[in-house]
Order: C-alpha cells, then sequence, then structure tokens
C-alpha cells in the first residue's frame, strides 16, 4: 500500500496528466465524438460540438505542459524540463513527443477549432439566405459550396492534427513504460 507521501511524487502527476490526455483523446476521437454524430440529429451534435471542443483542446494544451513539468528523466535524478531539453536521446525523444502533442492541441485550440467555428456560423447564415441546410442534398448556392468545402478542409485539418497528436501520445506511452520495472 502507497503512503500519502507519493502526492508529493512529481511522477504521481506526470502519470495522472498523461492518463488523462491519451484516454480523454481516445474517448472524444474515436467514441463519444462518433456516437454523438450518430445518435443526436445533425443541429445538436454541432452545438455540443462547438460546445465540447474548446475545453477538449484547452486539455490538449495544458497536459503536454504539465507533462514537461513533471517529466522524470530516467537518466537523471532531476525533474521538469531541463532533463528534457539536456538529457540523451531517450529523454530528446521524450521531448519531440511531448512538444508534439502541445503543438497539436494548440493550433486546435487557438487556430483550426475557431476557424471551424467562424464557418459554421456562416454556414447557418448563408443556410437562412439559400433556405436550405449545409448538408441538404444539392445543388447549393456557389457560397454554401464555398463553405462547405472550407468546413470540410478545416474538419480535416483539425482531424489530421488530432491523429498525430494521438500518435504521439501513444508513442510516449511505450516510451514511458520501457522505464517500468516488472
Amino acid at each position: 500500500m502507497s503512503s500519502l507521501s507519493s502526492f508529493k511524487n512529481p511522477a504521481a502527476y506526470h502519470l495522472l496528466s498523461y492518463g488523462t490526455l491519451l484516454g480523454s483523446t481516445l474517448f472524444q476521437s474515436f467514441i463519444g465524438g462518433i456516437i454523438a454524430f450518430r445518435a443526436l440529429p445533425r443541429p445538436m451534435f454541432s452545438t455540443l460540438q462547438k460546445a465540447t471542443f474548446p475545453a477538449y483542446f484547452t486539455l490538449q494544451s495544458i497536459a503536454p505542459i504539465l507533462l514537461m513539468l513533471t517529466y522524470p528523466s530516467p537518466t537523471s535524478s532531476s525533474w521538469g524540463w531541463r532533463p528534457l531539453l539536456n538529457g540523451p536521446g531517450r529523454d530528446r525523444l521524450a521531448l519531440v513527443l511531448i512538444s508534439t502533442m502541445l503543438a497539436t492541441g494548440l493550433v486546435n485550440l487557438v487556430y483550426v477549432g475557431p476557424q471551424t467555428t467562424e464557418v459554421m456560423r456562416l454556414r447557418k447564415h448563408q443556410e437562412t439566405r439559400d433556405g436550405k441546410k449545409s448538408y441538404d442534398k444539392g445543388p447549393h448556392s456557389e457560397e454554401m459550396q464555398r463553405l462547405n468545402r472550407q468546413f470540410g478542409m478545416l474538419h480535416g485539418i483539425s482531424s489530421l492534427t488530432n491523429l498525430i497528436g494521438f500518435l504521439g501520445m501513444c508513442w510516449y506511452g511505450v516510451l514511458v513504460a520501457e522505464g517500468l520495472r516488472v
């Protein structure tokens, strides 16, 4: 049985941050989002995603920072970001993977997410002008076609960015597992 002193160990917070990041990304990307898309009418799904994504992308941006601050270097006795910068190959790989997770979260939080929300807002206005939903069968106005293409491109960029971050998380998990004692 562990003692309460374990709560003073940065490794505990490192592992909890990593687990939260990986679990939330796995659930949102491959389970919750897909179920919501299938179960909800499109307008409700859109409202849910618009409310969920800022919190999700914020978590994807904060958790890697916590990983950097609590990084337990297997090659030195120090903690935090310094071993990531100055350590040997394993620590440098950890830095690359954590930085990838941070970058992908920030790209979605700061740029792609807000741009997608703006295009969704513009499509809603265009639907009112056209008297037709953006996802209804065509033909669509040229403006709606342009907005649909733009939305599709942004959604694809967000999904690819999210997938790159997720793969980085998985690789980092394997790297962490190499340091565990069995």
